[in-house]
């Protein structure tokens, strides 16, 4: 008993020392489906991408919802070889999204979500990007439909703190 107490505590700590230790980043990415972001790294070549987004009424409707993709940085071993004082990476993962548009023409929607981006990690703790996060997926209000309207988002520019 006490033996599997302690390997289980021995796991939790692991587990929240490897949660701390690998680098985060949190901000805003404005565009049409402006965003509050937050990515979680897991070593160097992948990372989390969590974005509740703002959806402003350009052409869209007003509306809430969110993005989570899982992001491979610099896939293929295709980095990007401009690298001065700071960093340079691009990206791409694959996840998932949804929300709701308020209005006459309003509804949810929940579908596949793709990210795209290229950032430039500063020598200090700051960060620039820019973002395409295209979706695909269903929707409804009367009944469901397809909705490829989240192929049409635009490009967003990311600010970041990285801690």
């Amino acid at each position: 008993m006490k033996k599997s107490l302690l390997l289980a505590a021995f796991v939790v700590v692991l587990g929240v020392a490897s949660a701390y230790a690998q680098p985060r980043a949190v901000g805003v990415n404005l565009g049409p489906w402006s965003s509050l972001s937050y990515q979680h790294g897991f070593g160097d070549s992948n990372m989390l991408d969590v974005a509740a987004n703002v959806i402003l009424p350009i052409g869209h409707g007003v509306g809430v919802g969110g993005h989570v993709t899982y992001d491979w940085i610099d896939p293929f071993g295709a980095a990007v070889p401009w690298n001065n004082r700071g960093e340079w990476h691009w990206y791409m993962g694959v996840g998932g999204s949804g929300g709701f548009i308020f209005g006459d023409n309003g509804g949810w929607y929940a579908g596949v979500a793709g990210h795209v981006g290229i950032e430039y990690d500063f020598w200090f703790p700051f960060q620039l990007s820019l973002d395409w996060r295209p979706s695909i997926g269903v929707a409804g209000s009367d009944g469901i439909k397809f909705n490829t309207g989240g192929l049409w988002g635009g490009i967003q520019l990311g600010v970041r703190y990285k801690f």
